[in-house]
C-alpha cells in the first residue's frame, strides 16, 4: 500500500476503492483542521471531510501531478466548504457554533483563549494561518489555492500573525516573549 498521496489518488483513478480509507488516512486530520476553521461547527467539518474524500475519489482521473497532492485535496475541501457555507446561510439566519477545539484535553482556560485569538481574525486571515500552519502548505500554494497574487497571500498571513500577537499578548506588551 503506498503511502504517498499522489500513489492513493492514482489507484482512487484506477477504481481502487480501497484507497478512500488510505486518503482519508493520510489527509484526514489536516483537511479536518481546515474545514472545522472554514465552517466553525465539528458536525459540518465531519460532513465536508466526508464529502471532500468521496470528491477527491470522483475527480481523482482528472488529478495532475504538479506541486502537493495535499494542496489538490485542499482546494477540493475549500469547494465544498464554499458549497456549505452557501447552504448555511440559503437555510438559517442563525449565526454558525461558535470555534470548538479539535482536542479535549485542553483546559476550559486555554480553550477561551484560542477562541478569542481566533476570533480576533477575519475569515481571509484564518484561512491562510490554517493553510500554512495546520494544512503545511507554502505560501505560494496558498496564494495558487486561493487565487490570489503571492504578496496577498503573504500580507494576509502577516496581517495574521500580528492579531494574534496582539490578541494573545495585548498591545501593552511590545516585547513578545
Amino acid at each position: 500500500m503506498p503511502n504517498d498521496i499522489d500513489g492513493i489518488i492514482r489507484r482512487l483513478a484506477d477504481g481502487d476503492m480501497s484507497a478512500l480509507a488510505d486518503l482519508y488516512s493520510a489527509v484526514g486530520a489536516r483537511v479536518y483542521g481546515y474545514c472545522l476553521s472554514m465552517l466553525k461547527n465539528r458536525h459540518d467539518a465531519e460532513d465536508a471531510l466526508s464529502d471532500t474524500i468521496l470528491e477527491a475519489a470522483r475527480y481523482s482521473k482528472s488529478y495532475r501531478p504538479m506541486g502537493k497532492p495535499t494542496a489538490w485535496v485542499i482546494r477540493i475541501a475549500r469547494s465544498v466548504c464554499v458549497t456549505k457555507l452557501r447552504e448555511r446561510k440559503r437555510l438559517s439566519d442563525d449565526p454558525p457554533e461558535d470555534f470548538d477545539a479539535v482536542d479535549p484535553s485542553c483546559k476550559i482556560e486555554d480553550v477561551a483563549a484560542l477562541r478569542a485569538c481566533f476570533n480576533s481574525l477575519g475569515d481571509d486571515e484564518r484561512e491562510v494561518i490554517v493553510l500554512h500552519a495546520a494544512v503545511g502548505l507554502k505560501h505560494r500554494e496558498i496564494a495558487g489555492l486561493l487565487g490570489c497574487p503571492l504578496s496577498t497571500a503573504l500580507s494576509r498571513y502577516q496581517r495574521a500573525v500580528k492579531k494574534l500577537e496582539k490578541a494573545l499578548y495585548g498591545e501593552e506588551n511590545g516585547d513578545l516573549p
